[in-house]
């Protein structure tokens, strides 16, 4: 295949039958060139299907107007939301999107090290940052990196988090006034922030009505997490018949388990919910109560913490919206 070189300013230059610093001078915004003469080289360029390299204005402005958006699996619809979110936002306001995609579910720390590889001006990210350390190499990037539901904020680190705790709060009331009397939690990765404030908010809810007695299994945040967590849980205490999720996933992957391993009906036999509003959660087949994290709002929110002067330390909390559904309504 024969390697055919794009063309540089210097051809442009010369069909123009102008210098190189005049091409310079016609791309560049604000700078001093006569119409004649622009005329003349946007001529030429549009001959040559010629772009302009922005290379030369990165390294002389250290600023490259690009924003990467780090998400995981994609099979995650929480992670294909955020990326659509993040990407038409920052489009709306003429930043260029680098995606970046990891094979990790949850965790910005296992890309923490590439970043310093890209000349991006910020990160943006629905992955959390779990560990202090890794939140200090992200500091040594001096440049802005927001992120939802994470445990950590710095100078140079911000987030945008759901109100997980008080929807966790919410959802153990909600199970109890609808008859609820035994329930269960299942839970997702422990050092999780957002899974963490869930069960914490659960387990208030639960003892402000007098329940201290919670049912609890481990999963991860996945489908398959959820069905081995619920067939676990309930081989050891059948008569369970609520049951919260820390997320969508989980909770799909548990109506199935109850339903296939153990015979159970949903709602009449056990009343559950999630946390994302997934599309899955609301076909026909699922119903399932859950929380709508309002994805968009929180991108929204962490996009103009980029377009104002910048805040260290900046946190935001976005109050979710309970969506309920037929898996808690008999």
């Amino acid at each position: 295949m024969a390697n055919i070189k794009p063309a540089s300013s210097v051809d442009v230059a010369r069909l123009a039958g102008v210098s190189q610093s005049a091409v310079s001078r016609t791309f560049t915004p604000g700078a001093s060139i006569s119409s004649e003469t622009k005329a003349k080289v946007m001529a030429a360029a549009e001959a040559l299907n010629y772009r302009p390299s922005l290379i030369p204005r990165i390294m002389l402005k250290n600023r490259s107007n690009i924003v990467a958006v780090i998400v995981g699996t994609l099979t995650n619809s929480y992670h294909s939301r955020a990326l659509q979110a993040f990407a038409g936002r920052l489009q709306q306001q003429g930043k260029q999107v680098m995606l970046v995609q990891t094979n990790f579910e949850r965790a910005l720390d296992e890309v923490a090290a590439e970043l310093a590889c890209y000349r991006v001006d910020a990160v943006v990210s629905p992955l959390e940052i779990t560990s202090a350390q890794v939140a200090e190499a992200l500091d040594r990037l001096r440049i802005p990196v927001i992120t939802l539901n994470s445990a950590h904020v710095t100078e140079w680190t911000a987030t945008v988090s759901s109100d997980n705790e008080a929807a966790g709060q919410r959802i153990a009331r909600l199970l109890l006034d609808r008859g609820g009397k035994r329930p269960g939690y299942i839970a997702g990765p422990r050092d999780s922030l957002s899974q963490q404030q869930r069960e914490a908010g659960f387990r208030s809810g639960l003892a402000e009505r007098g329940v201290n007695d919670c049912a609890w299994a481990q999963a991860d945040y996945s489908y398959q997490g959820g069905y081995a967590a619920a067939r676990e849980m309930f081989a050891k205490d059948s008569t369970l018949d609520c049951l919260f999720c820390v997320n969508d996933l989980v909770a799909l992957g548990a109506m199935d388990a109850l339903r296939i391993e153990f015979g159970k009906k949903i709602p009449d036999d056990v009343i559950i919910a999630g946390y994302d509003n997934t599309e899955a959660g609301a076909w026909p087949a699922y119903q399932l109560t859950t929380f709508d994290q309002r994805i968009d709002d929180m991108v929204g929110c962490a996009v103009s913490m980029l377009e104002r002067e910048w805040e260290p330390r900046s946190q935001a909390l976005i109050t979710p919206v309970l969506m309920e559904r037929a898996s808690t309504r008999s």
